[in-house]
């Protein structure tokens, strides 16, 4: 049985889908700034470069189980807002509050514990994000409604990325142990525009009720209670498709490399480009606001390339497409070995851009045509594991990678991140992309 309308059965608009899709704006604006700027508040607050993977840890912990659960539970709720929206506004609520108290951390770990709570909450309103644009267009349209979310991605991530920057120009950007003013007013401003992206969404976009209500709500009744969540994840983990396995591998490789870059990337610039010292020093507000612009460098070519991204897999295949942006995106990462001048950082991010487009794109795109209808929920919380596993091992591992073999190089562990988009590159061409196939 299909809970719900399998899709919609005439051709959607460019309004429909900006409108389903318009929320993970203001969800990778909040996201941006984490990944951009936490590793330099915890600096700011004291922390050493080989402690700061291990502050990661808890985010990702909460990330395996948060994802799957919330995947499953929008797989059986359907009440006033539907079935995948009231996790959206959820999540958007939980998630301003942590962006307004986290830059005013007082300590390391009051950081840390308002970072796993910032993480729940994202991953409450963007993990069934996936599943809704799913459910709502067929599989010919797909690969669009994935693009303008790559497209969303990118915009609010090219604004988030650069707002320290462009802020410290205007408020100053201080040194020392306190976290810059700069920095808490990037943080405010995400509050404000996550909350409205996701309200816009909810607003604007109805989702179509099941088919059959009462088939529906005995199956609901039949996946009540923790145990029976637990086992239905179980048992879809057990199942998982073919084509979900192999883009496991891909998914894993290719985050291990993205978590490797945004851990150390602005870090690095203010080290080993500016010449910073310690974080006290002018150089290093100066080098981690570049690297900051310089993710917003990405994520405006993510943007723009978004635009591209449909014809290119209509020309090329999903799967060489994926292939060639992943290694777009390695050669962008390893290029910074090479790289003194600020402005040529630029360029390496372009690559990483393109690589970035891709990844939040092709992957769902690919995956979605492979998955029950019935269960689109709880498999693409499942395949966030993929996403957050190597997050937790770059956590647990880098700490020690950095200490003995990398000597505390942030520079060198950027390029390792390189070495590993090669790597699911090769591995994306073992991939059965059903569409391809049919």
């Amino acid at each position: 049985m299909t809970p719900t309308k399998p899709a919609i059965e005439t051709p959607t608009s460019f309004w429909q889908i900006w409108n389903m899709c318009f929320g993970f704006f203001g969800i990778q604006f909040g996201w941006a700034l984490q990944l951009a700027n936490m590793s330099t508040i915890y600096e700011y607050l004291g922390a050493k470069p080989d402690q700061i993977p291990m502050l990661w840890l808890a985010a990702p912990l909460t990330g395996l189980i948060v994802q799957p659960i919330i995947g499953h539970l929008s797989d059986h709720t359907w009440n006033l807002l539907g079935r995948r929206r009231p996790y959206f506004l959820t999540g958007a609520i939980l998630s301003t509050l942590a962006l307004v108290a986290m830059p005013n951390a007082p300590a390391i770990w009051v950081a840390a514990g308002l970072l796993w709570i910032l993480d729940a909450s994202i991953n409450i309103s963007m993990e069934p994000f996936r599943a809704f644009v799913a459910d709502l267009l067929p599989e010919s349209e797909r690969t669009r409604g994935f693009a303008m979310q790559s497209l969303f991605i990118g915009l609010g991530a090219v604004i988030a990325s650069s707002l320290p920057y462009l802020l410290a120009n205007r408020v100053g950007a201080s040194g020392g142990s306190a976290i810059p003013a700069h920095v808490r007013i990037a943080f405010y401003a995400g509050a404000v525009v996550f909350f409205c992206a996701v309200l816009w969404t909810v607003i604007t976009t109805v989702e179509r009720p099941p088919e059959d209500l009462e088939a529906f709500r005995k199956m609901k009744s039949e996946g009540q209670g923790i145990a029976a969540g637990a086992r239905d994840i179980l048992a879809s983990l057990r199942a998982m498709p073919r084509t979900m396995r192999e883009l496991a591998w891909v998914q894993l490789s290719t985050w291990l490399g993205l978590f490797c870059m945004w851990l150390y990337f602005p870090v690095a610039v203010a080290h080993n480009i500016f010449g910073a010292t310690d974080s006290s020093s002018p150089e290093y507000a100066a080098g981690t606001n570049w690297g900051s612009l310089c993710f917003g460098m990405y994520s405006a070519v993510c943007f723009v390339f978004s635009f591209a991204l449909p014809a290119m897999a209509r020309k090329l295949g999903r799967r060489a497409t994926h292939s060639l942006c992943l290694l777009a995106g390695a050669c962008g990462l390893v290029s910074v070995m090479v790289i003194h001048n600020q402005y040529l950082l630029l360029l390496s991010m372009t690559g990483v851009g393109i690589a970035w487009a891709s990844i939040l794109a092709m992957p769902y795109s690919i995956l979605a045509g492979a998955l029950p209808a019935e269960k689109m929920g709880v498999y693409m919380g499942i395949f966030n594991f993929f996403i957050v596993i190597p997050e937790i091992l770059a956590s647990l591992g880098l700490g020690w990678v950095m200490n003995h073999l990398l000597n505390n190089n942030r520079l060198a562990a950027v390029v390792v991140g390189g070495v590993f988009l090669v790597l699911a590159a090769l591995l994306m061409q073992r991939v059965e992309d059903k569409e391809a196939a049919a």
